[in-house]
């Protein structure tokens, strides 16, 4: 497979070389700090309460709802991996920011939505009170919704890229990852898994039946990320390939390392409640295969990860560093 393209062969693109001191482990935590910065700052226009056009109002406390619910605080990895991604093939960062904020709204939607009373129920997030918390549980919904609207908006502005096809291709991307198939169907698996349409039972899944679940509801969304990141950047197919199967792998370990640190790790460090999955009877790998196997079945995820990215050299370090994050993060 051929390597991406040279950062030079687009503008607005920074060369490879000026990346070289970010590439691998070393720099992965001072990327990851720039990048969420950036995201923050394009989050923040994206809510300004400034009307745009084509909008008659921007109702206060559903904008102020939405900010709670966007900014200051979260890793923006899947933005992240969009801006990582992208850069492997030149896009220019204004481009690669706005698709990566469009993600990035998907995602805080779904947390949203996730820590209200009909779904997780929980209180805390990010270390501070959940939308409905600090609003109300209607405001909350449409702070959700608005967030996943503004997210297809944004990837439809010809701002975010001058091709309408490729515009078109990363709606149906980050639809699709998203949506039944993707990060609500995953969804919804797990509230049935849990119990919530039988007797109230939580219902045994098979470790087959965990990864399907799992790769829906977190693998889909961190998979879209990728997945966007090279429709903007024009990659190949064989290249798109290579980069899914990167995100799989990739999102896969993610989750595991999630469940582990549900087991693991305190409030502190979470920024929210810990040990909720098994008082629940959620299906996780850690409860299909036990704690240790566990372990070793994220580092074989996040190794083969890492694998998927062998034809892009040492331009993809700071992607391969990103796979080795998700698995050993601590919160």
């Amino acid at each position: 497979m051929s390597s991406a393209k040279s950062s030079d062969s687009k503008s607005g693109g920074s060369k490879s070389g000026d990346a070289d001191s970010h590439h691998g482990d070393d720099g992965l935590a001072s990327r990851l700090a720039q990048t969420a910065a950036e995201i923050e700052l394009v989050l923040a226009s994206l809510l300004a309460e400034d009307v745009r056009e084509g909008e008659i109002l921007r109702p206060d406390r559903l904008l102020a709802a939405m900010r709670h619910g966007a900014l200051g605080g979260g890793k923006r990895l899947r933005p992240f991996l969009t801006v990582e991604t992208a850069r492997l093939f030149g896009v220019a960062p204004a481009q690669a920011l706005r698709a990566g904020a469009a993600v990035e709204l998907v995602h805080c939607y779904s947390l949203v939505h996730d820590d209200l009373p009909a779904m997780d129920d929980d209180d805390t997030r990010r270390g501070q009170p959940t939308v409905h918390k600090a609003y109300d549980e209607g405001t909350a919904i449409l702070a959700g919704d608005t967030l996943l609207t503004l997210a297809f908006e944004v990837l439809a502005d010809p701002t975010t890229h001058p091709s309408g096809d490729v515009r078109s291709a990363l709606v149906v991307a980050l639809a699709r990852a998203s949506g039944v198939g993707g990060m609500a169907g995953g969804q919804m698996l797990d509230l049935a898994a849990e119990g919530r349409f039988a007797d109230g039972a939580a219902i045994p899944l098979s470790e087959a039946e965990i990864r399907r679940l799992q790769a829906m509801k977190t693998g889909a969304l961190l998979a879209g990320s990728i997945e966007i990141g090279a429709l903007l950047g024009g990659a190949s197919a064989a290249q798109r390939a290579a980069l899914m199967r990167y995100g799989k792998a990739l999102g896969a370990a993610f989750q595991v390392a999630d469940d582990i640190l549900d087991v693991e790790a305190s409030p502190e460090q979470l920024g929210k409640a810990t040990a909720k999955d098994q008082g629940r009877g959620k299906a996780t790998l850690v409860s299909a295969l036990g704690l240790e196997a566990a372990k070793r079945e994220r580092d074989r995820l996040s190794a083969e990860a890492a694998a998927a990215l062998e034809g892009f050299g040492a331009e993809a370090d700071t992607l391969r560093a990103a796979a080795r994050f998700a698995a050993e993060r601590a919160n």
